[in-house]
């Protein structure tokens, strides 16, 4: 009754601010408060027809009435209601700016004009002759504007006809632009389709050499027939176009200036199938023969001439590239010459950062960072990027019987790009792909620093460092885009050497005390030097968006490593041991990794976005299992969130509170499933709101009790569904265009460790219980979306 009757109060408070806000418009004036609109078709238009013509006139009409709630202004009260502001900055200016909004007020020349755009678009939609009128109705202080279409029936295209006059090389190549019509037989009329005809038909002739060529050199004619609704469609090409725009033409000269700020001292001088003028000699002349396409004598092409271009902005070295071609003035030939000019950006450059993170395993730190680049190493368009980090994690919150564990680390990175295949007796030139392929050195070192918290023989605490683990890691690998929608890393080569270093006797003593036998063979497999020798392949492909409401990503990998090495590698002291390479016991094992990610546009400011990610390890030879470093994992804020970091799995396995307070959460598994769902609401340009739904878990693909600190509980089975973890919760996005933060606050649903039947968790949400918080909430803060 309580809850009832402030609801009624709210609503009856908010009525009567609603009534305030007419008070306010200026006299002569009114409020508008929306469009009605009513359509009288004819008996051959249907129902669905009706209700798209519905919506496609709601869109348009003009202008839009101010928000509301329960139908009354809001934004226009708060607009109101702190009187008009005396100074440009102050607290009712702030109220206005943020909260308010100007009253949308009647206009009898907004009805007259949006009644002919219903028209326009009505006829352009193929509902040829139908009509709209309209006019404003006045209430009071209010006022709507109201519409009637007149609809008549639509047209349909019967027949679509290409006008092939003579035999001439563009009148074969406009024949050519026929097979693939999109005005078809059958389908409805829609000028839209029109203009995209001839967008096509212009776009098949730049790829064939028609450089002069314009979509409004064609003409298409619409012959209707009143008594069928059907239309005849002739594509022609007007008699007022010149000869110039329908020649097929062939590359001249091409020129290339390296900078543009220094056109006056260009010397072109012939370097390969490119005259360049590079006056300083900061690039090599590969460098534009690898990046344009065109070759003298060759037809053009536009796809060529976007390939280049996109290719030369892509090399990172330049400000501006400007592209234009100029017509040979001979009139026996039909030849341009192309021209590009270059504004250099600055070759080296020097940029620190800051950064903060905050975990939802209770971990919040900062990382300073240090990054020097060279954009032209060697003279090439290299890239190098040489990095230094150096930060630290420190657990601030967690719950009772989490360890609390600081992390300092540091690494020093090196990254060397070639806008070009580096490979022996053999070299790629794809004049085609939008970007020159890469080929890339990476060289890393980490160092991290494990720090926990003991007891004094007084029962006081003192910190110390459980571990320092080092990582070397070197690969060598391919990209290249074979088009714009479809991407290739290979990595035929990649080395990563892990070694465990300072190990303190204090953190030894506290493992064996455990009275979890598990610990000891943790320890062992955290703590073990180990060698990866592999590589690796990834696909991603983005299918081409043919409706704007609908986004799709698929990508795909294979990380194999260990085969080689097994040909050169000693066998271990006995049969249970591993074989060694360089003395060090190497990994051996396959994984396959996928992940779907799909995206819909349900409105303008409503998307809801999926995930599905899939992860399959197969460890074998010297591995009973995946290096730690390779495994999965779920849980945290770019996963499930309703759950800590790598707390979750495999299968029904829960950590107990010993083995957290040394290591912490750690859960990794040979095999992942996850899946999340979010929906997402743009507010206003800087606030976006979230609702969201996680669902996941990993699992061990066989469990050996000799080295595996997991039970067979956790191994794979056909029961995997009844193991997944379920959370949700809500999200708060601050998007500032440079920079999106993220606050989502989670919830489990489901905890799969719980016993059969129990698992479901909903009925124990009691958000008024402090322990219940402390245990079930998550606050996840990150940067950027999720997915």
């Amino acid at each position: 009754m309580k809850r009832t009757a402030i609801y009624i109060l709210i609503f009856v408070a908010i009525s009567l601010s609603g009534c305030s806000v007419t008070k306010h418009i200026p006299p002569g004036e009114s409020l508008y408060t929306g469009a009605e609109i009513k359509i009288q078709a004819d008996s051959l238009v249907n129902r669905s027809q009706i209700k798209e013509v519905r919506n496609q006139a709601e869109e348009l009409i003009r202008p839009k009435p101010n928000g509301t709630i329960f139908g009354l202004p809001y934004k226009v009260w708060f607009y109101y209601a702190f009187g008009e502001p005396k100074k440009s900055k102050g607290f009712r200016n702030f109220v206005r700016k943020r909260f308010g909004e100007a009253p949308v007020l009647a206009n009898k020349r907004s009805v007259t004009t949006s009644a002919a755009i219903i028209t326009s678009m009505a006829n352009n939609e193929g509902y040829f002759r139908s009509s709209t009128s309209g006019e404003l109705v006045v209430k009071g202080k209010k006022a709507k504007g109201v519409y009637t279409v007149f609809l008549k029936p639509r047209y349909f295209i019967n027949e679509t006809r290409f006008i092939i006059k003579d035999s001439s090389v563009f009148q074969k190549n406009f024949k050519l632009a026929a097979t693939r019509t999109l005005l078809r037989k059958g389908d409805p009329y829609r000028f839209e389709v029109v203009k995209m005809e001839r967008e096509r038909v212009d776009q098949l002739l730049k790829r064939r050499g028609f450089y002069f060529f314009r979509p409004d050199h064609l003409i298409i004619k619409v012959d209707t027939n009143q008594s069928n609704h059907l239309v005849n469609l002739y594509v022609d090409l007007k008699p007022t176009v010149n000869q110039t725009s329908i020649k097929q033409y062939r590359i001249g000269n091409i020129y290339v200036n390296t900078d543009a700020t220094d056109s006056l001292n260009a010397d072109f001088q012939q370097k390969g199938g490119v005259k360049i003028s590079d006056v300083r000699r900061t690039y090599k002349p590969r460098v534009f023969n690898d990046a344009i396409g065109f070759r003298s004598g060759m037809i053009y092409s536009s796809i060529v001439h976007d390939a280049s271009l996109s290719r030369l902005i892509n090399l990172r070295n330049f400000k501006f590239v400007k592209n234009r071609f100029e017509l040979i003035p001979r009139s026996d030939s039909a030849l341009i010459d192309v021209h590009y000019e270059m504004t250099p950006m600055r070759k080296k450059a020097l940029r620190s950062e800051v950064t903060g993170s905050s975990k939802s395993n209770g971990l919040v730190g900062f990382q300073f960072g240090l990054n020097w680049s060279n954009k032209n190493m060697f003279r090439g368009a290299e890239l190098l990027n040489i990095g230094v980090n150096a930060g630290t994690d420190i657990q601030l919150s967690g719950r009772k019987n989490d360890n609390i564990n600081s992390y300092n680390k540091y690494n020093v990175t090196l990254d060397l790009s070639f806008p070009r295949f580096v490979l022996p007796f053999y070299r790629v030139n794809p004049s085609r792909n939008q970007s020159l392929p890469k080929t890339n050195l990476n060289l890393a070192y980490n160092w991290l620093q494990q720090r926990g918290l003991a007891l004094n023989d007084d029962s006081t605490t003192f910190p110390y460092t459980q571990y320092v683990l080092t990582s070397a890691t070197a690969s060598w690998g391919y990209e290249w885009r074979p088009n714009p929608r479809v991407i290739h890393t290979l990595t035929p080569f990649s080395v990563n050497f892990l070694k465990p270093r300072n190990i303190s006797q204090l953190f030894v003593e506290k493992i064996f005390e455990s009275n979890n036998p598990a610990d000891l063979l943790r320890y062992v497999r955290v703590l073990d030097t180990r060698l990866i020798l592999g590589g690796q392949y990834t696909v991603s492909y983005t299918p081409q968006r043919r409706n704007s409401r609908h986004y799709l990503n698929l990508s795909g990998g294979i990380d194999i490593a260990g085969n080689i090495g097994s040909l050169f590698a000693k066998k271990g002291a006995d049969a249970t041991s591993p074989a060694l390479l360089f003395g060090v016991a190497y990994e051996q094992y396959t994984r396959f990794d996928g992940e779907v990610r799909y995206y819909y546009d349900i409105s303008p400011s409503l998307r809801l976005a999926n995930r599905i990610v899939l992860g399959y390890g197969i460890p074998y030879g010297n591995s009973k299992q995946l290096p730690q470093i390779k495994q999965y994992f779920v849980g945290g804020s770019n996963s499930m969130r309703a759950f800590r970091a790598r707390s979750i799995g495999p299968g029904l396995y829960r950590a107990d509170s010993v083995t957290v307070s040394i290591f912490g959460y750690s859960s990794y598994g040979d095999i992942k499933m996850e899946g999340n769902t979010e929906l997402r609401y743009k507010a206003t340009n800087y606030i976006n709101l979230a609702a969201f739904l996680d669902v996941g878990n990993v699992w061990m693909k066989k469990v050996d009790p000799m080295v595996s600190e997991y039970d067979v509980s956790s191994e794979f089975s056909k029961d995997f569904y009844k193991q997944l973890a379920v959370g949700g919760g809500i999200g708060l996005r601050l998007d500032f265009s440079y920079i999106k933060l993220r606050f989502d606050l989670a919830t489990p649903f489901r905890k799969p460790w719980l016993p059969d039947g129990e698992r479901w968790v909903l009925k124990e949400i009691d958000f008024s219980r402090k322990a219940w918080r402390q245990e079930n909430l998550i606050l996840n803060i990150a940067v950027d979306y999720p997915f």
